[in-house]
């Protein structure tokens, strides 16, 4: 792998890692999304700003299609997932269903670090679970 391709794929992680707080920040408080203005609020390391505003547009106006991916491999209501880990599925599922330029084991690798960074204790494994079923219908 190319420096350029490293860097862009750790400027890729960090969008996604602030995607996930503002989705979160944005699910907790019930605001508009337009009205989170997280990259404002946070000093955050250099990120891939275009990806970030990608899935933070893009998540909230197609959740329902990303809830239908899920419904039928999660083990009970998608409003009864911890708001993090619903987010990060939201993520995954979202890069599965309308970016096919990720390869799908990167979609569920990203996701699943989220999941160890930002999740309960073992929740990765339940976020690899997940994402892998997804991946199946919607790769296949």
């Amino acid at each position: 792998m190319t420096h350029t391709a490293k860097h862009t794929r750790g400027l890729r992680t960090r969008a996604r890692r602030a995607a996930l707080q503002a989705l979160y920040e944005w699910e907790i408080t019930g605001q508009d999304i337009v009205a989170v203005t997280f990259l404002a609020q946070w000093d955050l390391p250099a990120l891939d700003e275009d990806y970030f505003q990608e899935l933070v547009r893009e998540i909230p106006r197609c959740v329902g299609r990303l809830d239908e991916q899920l419904t039928p491999v999660v083990d009970r209501p998608l409003r009864q997932i911890d708001p993090v880990e619903r987010a990060i599925l939201w993520i995954g599922a979202y890069e599965l269903v309308f970016r096919s330029d990720v390869p799908w084991r990167v979609v569920v690798n990203e996701s699943v670090e989220l999941a160890k960074s930002f999740g309960a204790d073992q929740s990765h494994k339940y976020v690899n679970g997940i994402l892998d079923k997804v991946a199946r219908v919607v790769r296949e």
